[in-house]
């Protein structure tokens, strides 16, 4: 198969004796089979938009981002070309179907997209269905099925509706990135397609950074070894499932796409060698469990799509097992890498709600969600994300943190939609990106702000700024 899996499974087995809900981390790391060089065979769709707000040098950028793109393939891979407005055109091949990469198709391919025209709407699940159609003609078991796509506008053309309902035909069909160029799109639709179709959303603000961008898309599908992955989960007839999320390195909600065929699976989408990592909570009636009885909750194997198009177990099954403790009202310490994870949805649902309001002209609570994302950005020792924040932000008059009044749209755009992204582990604070210069430090605890960027210190609460727990004690004395 080309990549050997590590399954880990992280759970407190001790259960509050009242708890009715069990949590578990699942790690997945994916290695190169020793000795293997195998490589998937390819089908690769790009979607170009070709909408009237396209015109002029946004276009011409685009279409040399996509001739990168062609040139970057692999000879044999399956090549197809949507070009959309508001509808779904296959502008390549011609002949319907998908074509094989070599040097002819490869000059046919970006002569089609260079002789592309903006003009019409924008309706992005048209360009999708006009994907799931080319990828459909693929016949051979264990292709990797690989999308891009760009846009720079609302998806004004459909409603969110028929968006939804063409995603749902598209989920575990095939994978699909999403960039959002300049500064008129909304990240919540990007953030819509990639969920649930396994791909990273971006904002490329300066358009010529597209051609770079696609060029590393190519180069990184090449790297894809296993068409599809799922998670395969079977209950304790106690248990039931309450959610399923990815964590890492993208947070994207699962549930909604379990299938039942005597146990759970969960579609996790194409794999390279990579780790990625879940979480599973499960709900239980606690008057079903006897107290101090070890049992067994879950197990949990993975499965992945072999080249003949079976589904077989590819990891060691890991047990999830959890025991009720005895004692009415005795809580119990939950996992510091559960709390993690819960803190870092946390960010990124500040991060939204600071972009949302923003986006709608409420600059009050644009600041208040802001402030709370800096103080957990700082919290988990997120460098990433504390860059993108910092760099949006300011010193108020009254010498809080708040969103700097010149900001570009584009940069609020980019602040949705790397909300979901999460780092693969808390850095040092000396790592930790500095303050822009006269810019206060936010509280997490409290919210006010210090009037000194190098402050150790809240001076209202005396909460260390920076401590790796969110909601830190306070220290004495200060």
């Amino acid at each position: 198969m080309g990549l050997s899996f590590i399954l880990e499974v992280d759970a407190p087995s001790d259960l509050p004796y009242d708890e009715r809900r069990a949590d578990a981390l699942i790690t997945v790391t994916a290695r190169s089979a020793t000795g293997s060089a195998e490589q998937a065979p390819s089908a690769e769709i790009l979607i170009m938009d070709r909408s009237l707000s396209m015109s002029g040098h946004k276009l011409d950028e685009a279409k040399r981002a996509m001739c990168a793109a062609i040139d970057t393939l692999r000879d044999g891979t399956l090549l197809g070309i949507v070009a959309g407005n508001h509808q779904g055109d296959v502008i390549f091949p011609t002949t319907g179907g998908l074509a094989r990469v070599d040097a002819r198709t490869r000059e046919d391919a970006k002569i089609r997209v260079v002789g592309q025209l903006a003009e019409g709407g924008t309706a992005i699940g048209q360009w999708l269905a006009g994907a799931r159609r080319l990828f459909a003609s693929v016949a051979s078991p264990g292709t990797v099925r690989h999308a891009v796509l760009y846009t720079d506008g609302k998806n004004e053309h459909e409603t969110p509706e028929q968006l939804g309902e063409i995603l749902t035909t598209c989920t575990d069909e095939f994978i699909c990135h999403a960039r959002g160029l300049g500064d008129d799109w909304h990240y919540t639709e990007l953030l819509r397609v990639t969920e649930a179709l396994h791909g990273t959303a971006e904002a490329v603000v300066t358009i010529s950074d597209l051609t770079e961008d696609f060029t590393r898309l190519m180069r990184e599908a090449l790297r894809i070894v296993v068409a599809r992955m799922y998670l395969g989960l079977r209950l304790n007839s106690r248990f039931q499932l309450a959610f399923v999320r990815q964590t890492r390195p993208v947070e994207a909600e699962l549930t909604a796409r379990q299938q039942r065929d005597g146990e759970t699976h969960i579609p996790l989408g194409s794999w390279a060698p990579e780790t990625r990592q879940y979480q599973i909570s499960l709900g239980v009636d606690p008057d079903s469990l006897t107290v101090d009885e070890t049992l067994r909750a879950a197990r949990v194997t993975l499965h992945a799509e072999f080249p003949d198009g079976t589904r077989r177990p590819c990891s060691e099954t890991a047990a999830m097992v959890v025991r009720r403790r005895s004692t009415p009202g005795f809580g119990i310490a939950r996992s510091p890498d559960l709390t993690r994870v819960e803190n870092e949805r946390e960010l990124g649902m500040a991060m939204r709600a600071c972009a949302d309001a923003h986006l709608r002209g409420d600059l009050d609570r644009a600041d208040r969600e802001l402030r709370l994302a800096i103080g957990l950005a700082e919290s988990l020792r997120d460098t990433t994300r504390l860059r993108l924040l910092r760099a949006v932000a300011t010193g108020g008059p009254d010498a809080r943190l708040r969103v700097r009044r010149d900001v570009a749209r584009g940069q609020i755009l980019g602040i949705g939609v790397d909300s979901t992204k999460t780092v693969s582990r808390p850095v040092d604070p000396h790592d930790l990106p500095p303050l822009n210069p006269g810019l206060p430090r936010a509280c997490l605890r409290c919210g006010a702000t210090s009037a000194s960027p190098t402050a150790k210190f809240c001076e209202e609460c005396g909460h260390r700024f920076g401590d790796a727990g969110v909601g830190g004690e306070p220290v004495d004395g200060l």
